[in-house]
């Protein structure tokens, strides 16, 4: 608990690790979409005309979005490839916040049941000298904070 007056700095979004169990890609350049949403019921009463009420209905996850630069790494190339080949391997995985020294751990969200469903390569230009990135979307069925 922060003393009173101490100053507590929002934590950066660019210093962060993304895990997947058995992956063992470099550092993700962005990690986006990671989100939840839970679908609202309403429902009139009979005898009460002038409100209509809320209910809390399913709960859904947002795909998340990877992107990194291109390397000789095929780890998640691989992943992806067995959804197509038919033998979809779900993993767990994490995203980690760290401190601006980056070494100190001060946020992380769990994911679970993951698995590829979209893999996107750049475009390539003769014209341009931009690193090559490489796009994966995650579909998962769970996500808590830790």
């Amino acid at each position: 608990m922060p003393q009173p007056g101490q100053r507590i700095d929002p934590f950066r979004n660019f210093r962060f690790l993304v895990q997947i169990d058995g992956i063992n890609q470099g550092n993700f350049s962005e990690c986006s979409g990671m989100a939840s949403t839970t679908e609202v019921i309403e429902y009139r009463e009979g005898g009460n005309n002038t409100t209509v009420f809320k209910l809390p209905g399913k709960t859904s996850y947002g795909d998340i979005t990877l992107k990194w630069g291109i390397t000789d790494n095929l780890d998640l190339w691989n992943w992806r490839q067995q959804v197509i080949d038919g033998d979809v391997q779900r993993k767990h995985g994490a995203l980690i916040v760290f401190s601006l020294d980056g070494g100190t751990e001060v946020a992380r969200w769990n994911f679970y049941n993951a698995w590829p469903t979209k893999c996107e390569l750049p475009s390539f230009t003769a014209k341009g000298n931009d690193v090559a990135i490489e796009t994966l979307v995650l579909a998962h069925e769970g996500l808590a904070r830790a």
